[in-house]
């Protein structure tokens, strides 16, 4: 059994634990600390009976106070305060919005604030884009126009979504399918990349310029600027949605991907589009 004795340095009693000649001192917890402490055990054991404390569905506590509940409330209010603004943006176009200095400020702020909920996800938080599949916002190449209208058109009714039957559609075959052979994709891999002064076999993209007239051209024009009616992107610029290098490309050909984004229409108030809508054309690259 320990030995309780008084430390001879501090005259505190020991635990009579001892390790190594190094002996335990038995020093209570400050008062004070203590008081806090029990306060504390009671203050949340009155908590636990009057909010809802316990994690539980449906536990109220005695107040019948919820934090959605109060939160809901503030939401209504707030969207009160906003709904003359609002309906001032659902009767305008993108166009008339952006030509009012009170409504363009509005419809920036709301904007950003839906950009971020709904789409900085997929093309960055400004609208920056990233390789597979989400094009930049942000400069001066549109798959689909840059203008208020063609993104209106975009933003309602997405793009090869099967919710939406206006939705903006386009396909690409698939090349490697019995319609071109591995070197014949190789050559118009490397004529493509020609298009942007990144060829490194003349040879093959010369092969490659002749294919690509004759499978090519129709979508993407026989100088490879691409076609906004169809969807088909410009393959002249500097800008690839799934990867500049030669690989990448091949693959494409060969098995082209086919990006899908929802209709927000019928997920967001016509007022919400049409602040997007001027948002995006802001972001810099609307024309």
């Amino acid at each position: 059994m320990a030995q309780v004795e008084k430390d001879s340095l501090t005259g505190t009693d020991t635990t009579g634990h001892e390790w190594d000649g190094l002996k335990e001192l038995n020093t209570p917890l400050p008062k004070w600390w203590l008081y806090v402490f029990f306060a504390c055990i009671a203050f949340s054991a009155v908590w636990v009976v009057l909010y809802p404390a316990i994690p539980l569905q449906g536990a109220t506590g005695t107040t019948g106070w919820t934090a959605r509940g109060a939160i809901g409330g503030i939401v209504e209010a707030e969207r009160a305060r906003q709904e003359p603004m609002l309906a001032r943006l659902r009767s305008a176009t993108p166009a008339a919005i952006a030509a009012n200095p009170e409504l363009r400020a509005f419809a920036l702020a709301g904007g950003r604030g839906a950009f971020a909920i709904n789409c900085a996800g997929c093309h960055g938080a400004g609208g920056q884009g990233a390789q597979g599949g989400f094009p930049s916002l942000a400069d001066d190449e549109w798959i689909w126009g840059g203008s208020m209208e063609a993104i209106q058109a975009t933003i309602q009714h997405g793009i090869r979504n099967a919710e939406d039957d206006a939705a903006r559609t386009s396909m690409m075959p698939r090349f490697a399918d019995g319609v071109l052979t591995p070197v014949q994709i190789n050559d118009v891999a490397e004529h493509v990349l020609s298009l942007a002064n990144r060829s490194t076999d003349a040879a093959a993209a010369g092969r490659g310029a002749t294919v690509f007239a004759e499978n090519c051209a129709a979508c993407h024009g026989e100088q490879g600027r691409g076609n906004r009616d169809l969807g088909a992107p410009n393959l002249t610029d500097q800008i690839w949605l799934y990867g500049s290098d030669k690989a990448s490309l091949v693959r494409n050909i060969g098995y082209p991907r086919a990006g899908v984004m929802p209709a927000w229409a019928g997920r967001l108030d016509p007022a919400t589009v049409n602040m997007l809508t001027v948002y995006v054309h802001a972001l810099g690259g609307g024309e």
